[in-house]
């Protein structure tokens, strides 16, 4: 892919100063990052549950590994010149586990890592079940990765509670303050449950926020108008791409099994140039010639 003359912190820190709203679909691998460029969106997200889906087929009760999440992320970001954030879930383990979660995704080519205050190991932001550090904990937790960022690691930080399901939303709110004070880049509230929650985090937390819209999750499905007007800088579709994909494989086993092909599929051809043939034989060809 060609190389961007600013980093992708920079990118992303652009994208996050711009008056609007950045609306964000999220991947889990390479190919599904590829499609979100393709499509002409400005940012992506790796996502924890997706990738945890798609390369262990396990659910997102921290199962998943640092190792696992960093070589994933390494391959999709090598893949797409979009800034790509990162979710970095609880940091994996104490402050010095996660100043090195944010060290390694930022060496991998993350502009930003997610860190958030769940008790390990978490869960999906819209199960049930969850459970929430302390705030000490929490604090040092964003502290540890804020510092990461201003001793040299070259990522964005955003900060994430999932307060509003265990202590209330005036706990959340408490805690998206405070992470915005330590230095957090972005901050993330996670499944408030009214459109009045989503109104009042923007208004109090100082920071950029991010909205989360998962299909039948807790938070409410806003337009992208609204989610603007209520002040949402980013808006993230986490489960979209992977929900779909997989209700089209479904569907594609369904017909293979009555002896027909699938019929929603690329063409061959139209796959080839998904994955780079094309350019691959471009290369080739230019050696051949010299």
């Amino acid at each position: 892919m060609p190389s961007a003359a600013k980093s992708a912190p920079a990118r992303l820190r652009e994208l996050i100063e711009r008056p609007g709203l950045r609306v964000m679909p999220c991947c889990y691998d390479a190919l599904s990052a590829r499609a979100i460029e393709r499509a002409g969106f400005e940012l992506t997200f790796m996502s924890g549950f997706a990738v945890s889906a798609a390369r262990l087929g396990v659910p997102d009760t921290g199962l998943i590994s640092y190792g696992e999440m960093v070589s994933q992320g390494r391959d999709l970001c090598a893949a797409v010149t979009l800034p790509v954030i990162g979710d970095g879930d609880t940091g994996y383990g104490n402050p010095a586990n996660v100043r090195r979660t944010a060290e390694g995704y930022a060496a991998a080519g993350f502009a930003c890592v997610m860190i958030e205050d769940q008790l390990a190991p978490k869960r999906c932001g819209h199960t049930r079940g969850k459970e929430v550090v302390g705030r000490d904990e929490a604090v040092a937790r964003i502290r540890a990765a804020v510092d990461a960022r201003e001793e040299g690691a070259d990522i964005l930080v955003m900060a994430r509670t999932d307060a509003r399901a265990t202590d209330g939303l005036d706990e959340a709110i408490w805690r998206g303050q405070a992470f915005a004070d330590l230095g957090a880049d972005l901050v993330f509230v996670e499944a408030p449950q009214t459109e009045a929650e989503m109104e009042r985090a923007c208004r109090e937390v100082p920071a950029p926020l991010m909205a989360n819209l998962v299909e039948d999750g807790d938070t409410p499905w806003l337009s992208h108008e609204r989610l603007e007007q209520l002040g949402f800088k980013i808006a993230a579709y986490p489960l979209t791409l992977l929900s779909a994909s997989v209700a089209a494989m479904e569907a594609a086993l369904e017909s293979l099994r009555g002896g027909e092909s699938a019929e929603r599929r690329l063409s061959f051809e139209a796959l080839r140039e998904r994955v780079g043939f094309p350019e691959y034989e471009e290369l080739l060809a230019r050696y051949r010639e010299s």
